[in-house]
Order: structure tokens, then C-alpha cells, then sequence
């Protein structure tokens, strides 16, 4: 059960294992699934209101109790309390897949709004509300980190809570450079002068676009060349954020592209990535960075804490200090020897952790403890 969009590699991960039907909301103006999946997947697509989609979930799996073994709704919202409800009503086993901690994103459009997305406090009440609601009849959380487990066991969750990080990453994919970086840039088209920084995350409230441009107009003010390569949605917004900062003719800009088959040449073609957020569940792209020798830079927020360890894995610095930012920045490009060494330190961490077929199994056994599959 989606309500907010998915990602192909979750939905690719699960039908590996699993025979799996996806019932989404419409997304207007985007994506259900954000890329079409390798293979065929049963897909239902309900209407875009939140309330007629939670209906659908209701008589879905009320006409359907005897042909579905288990559930798996993202998020703890409207379709995760019909979900509940329902299992409730069928007996069939629902598992809440938590990959976001949803007050904390909706607050960030207090200080961080964006086009759309304007803060109300009647919608943070429903928010909390419904996390309430859904700690109390829901039976199953899977989170993707720790930061993510306190999250739902301060709503009240009286389920079991695990903490499995899917969809992972591929290390089969995710790699570093046979290549040189100079040598790769030619072949993606991308400037080979000065450093070249990727800045990944799409636009929303959560992700602190001005920080990091702050921060790189500061850079070069004092002299640096640089660059920022960013793929995502919405990366017309940040290319008019960048205009106001005089950093336009410095950003390399495009829609999001295919996460296997375009996103690890374009990490393994940067000097340096940077995570910018003012709130975060996990955080996957820092980890495809560092699985591709690539150093990271990440905001000290939420599960970002629990992979980017300041002097280890990466550099960390406090959200929104444009200032220590450029710091960092700094001290990442300076010092080479350091950035290979603390990526080397991200990769094996990623490889312990966080190894997309490690991950898989681990939520495999979590399912199969929930009821049959």
C-alpha cells in the first residue's frame, strides 16, 4: 500500500521474494512508483485523495482477505490506519514500512517552505494524531534506522518494531571508479576543471538547498572553483535558487535519473557529496555515495547521525551553519589521503549494514514472523 510514491528498488526487492501486488495513490504531476520496474508488477492506482484511497485499502482487502497473506503500507498515515483497521478485521497481518518521520519533514515547512507546501498547523495536529492512532492498532513497524525506531515508540507503538534499512544498496552497482575521475567527466560531458560536488536529495522542505549554496557562494567568493551536479525532481526550483545566489552558470541540473543504470557513474564522477537536510529518516543516496569511494558530507540530523560519524565515515556539520559547511567542504577537498581514507571507512560500513541482499533477507524473516507469505 503506497501513499506517498515508492521506489523501484523497494518494489524490484520484494518480487524477487515475494508475489506482489502494489495498490498506490494517483501522485498528480508524479510518479507512483518513480521508475518503471525491470519486470511486470500487478499495479493498482486509487484516486489522489487520501480519503477515497483509504476507502479503496478497506474494500480491497475486504474482498480480496482470502487471496492476500500480508500487507505492507509505507508510512503511518490515513492508508496505514485503514490498513491497520482492516487487518484487524481479516486477520491478515499488517507490517507499517517507516522510511520517514513525518512531523518532523511536515515542521521543516515552518522555516524551509517550498512551492505548495505551505505549514498549517491543523495538518501537524492530523499528523500526530493519526501516528497515535496507528501506534495503538497497529500490530508491526519495520523503520529503516534507529533515529526512525525511537520515532514510532515515542507515538506509543505497542508492536514489534525492527529496524531493517530497505531497500539497501547494490554493491554489484554501487562501486568505485576503474576509471579516473577526469576520464569520466569527459565521457558524462561534465566540467573537468575545479571540484565537482553532487548534491542528490529532491526538493522539499526537508532538504536545505540554501545551506549548501550559501556555502558554495562563500566558496568561491574566496577563490575555489566548484561545481554541483544535481538529479532530481523539482531541480527546476533548484536552478532558480541558484540564479539568486549567482551560482546558475556553476549548477548542472536534471531531472532524476534511472538509480542503476545513470546515478552510479554520475557519483563515481564527483570529488565530493553533499547531504544538506534539516530532518532525515536514513538517507540512502550518502551510502551509494560512499559504496562508490566517493567522501561524504552530511547534516547532523535524524539517521544521518548513524552513518556520516564525523572523523570516520565522513564530515558532519550542524543543519542550517552555512558556515561550517564551507568548513567541511574545505577540509574534504584539501585533504585527499583523509577523503579516501574516511569514504574507504563509509564503503565498509555500507558493506556490513547495509548490503541490499543482506537487508532483503533480513525483512524477509521480519514478514515471515508477521503471519504467512
Amino acid at each position: 500500500m503506497v501513499e506517498s510514491g515508492t521506489d523501484v528498488r523497494l518494489v524490484e526487492g520484494l518480487t524477487e521474494r515475494f508475489e506482489v501486488t502494489v495498490l498506490a495513490r494517483r501522485i498528480e504531476g508524479g510518479r507512483e512508483i518513480n521508475h518503471q520496474p525491470t519486470i511486470t508488477v500487478p499495479t493498482i492506482v486509487g484516486a489522489p485523495s487520501r480519503q477515497r484511497f483509504g476507502a479503496l485499502i478497506l474494500k480491497y482487502l475486504l474482498q480480496l482477505r482470502r487471496r492476500t497473506d500480508l500487507v505492507i503500507v509505507q508510512g503511518y498515515g490515513l492508508a496505514a490506519l485503514a490498513t491497520n483497521l482492516a487487518g484487524r478485521v481479516t486477520g491478515i497481518p499488517a507490517v507499517m514500512l517507516v522510511c520517514s518521520p513525518l512531523e518532523a519533514y511536515y515542521r521543516c515547512r515552518k522555516s524551509n517552505p517550498e512551492p505548495g507546501k505551505s505549514f498549517k498547523r491543523g495538518e501537524l495536529l492530523g499528523i500526530q494524531l493519526l501516528a497515535r492512532a496507528n501506534a495503538l492498532v497497529g500490530r508491526k513497524y519495520v523503520v529503516l534506522s534507529r533515529y526512525l525506531a525511537d520515532v514510532v515508540n515515542r507515538h506509543g507503538a505497542r508492536g514489534r518494531v525492527d529496524v531493517v534499512p530497505v531497500y539497501g544498496v547494490d554493491l554489484s552497482v554501487f562501486v568505485p571508479p576503474v576509471l579516473a575521475k577526469i576520464d569520466i567527466k569527459m565521457k558524462l560531458g561534465l566540467p573537468t576543471t575545479g571540484s565537482l560536488i553532487f548534491f542528490g536529495s529532491r526538493i522539499a522542505p526537508e532538504k536545505d538547498t540554501d545551506t549548501l549554496l550559501e556555502a558554495t557562494r562563500g566558496l568561491m567568493d574566496s577563490g575555489r572553483e566548484l561545481w554541483i551536479l544535481h538529479r532530481s525532481g523539482g531541480y527546476q526550483v533548484f536552478l532558480e535558487k541558484a540564479k539568486r545566489f549567482g551560482l546558475s552558470g556553476r549548477v548542472i541540473a536534471t531531472d532524476a535519473v534511472h538509480p542503476h543504470r545513470h546515478l552510479p557513474r554520475d557519483y563515481q564522477a564527483c570529488d565530493l557529496f553533499v547531504q544538506a537536510s534539516l530532518a532525515e529518516g536514513l538517507g540512502f543516496a550518502p551510502l551509494e555515495a560512499l559504496a562508490c569511494g566517493v567522501p561524504v558530507i552530511a547534516a547532523s540530523v535524524g539517521g544521518l547521525r548513524e552513518t556520516i560519524v564525523e572523523g570516520r565515515t565522513g564530515w558532519s556539520y550542524p543543519p542550517g551553519d552555512h558556515r561550517v559547511l564551507a568548513l567541511r567542504i574545505g577540509e574534504a577537498l584539501d585533504d585527499q589521503i583523509e577523503a579516501a581514507r574516511r569514504a574507504s571507512a563509509g564503503r565498509d560500513l555500507v558493506s556490513a549494514q547495509y548490503e541490499r541482499r543482506r537487508v532483503f533477507e533480513r525483512l524477509a524473516e521480519c514478514l515471515e514472523w508477521s503471519g504467512p507469505v
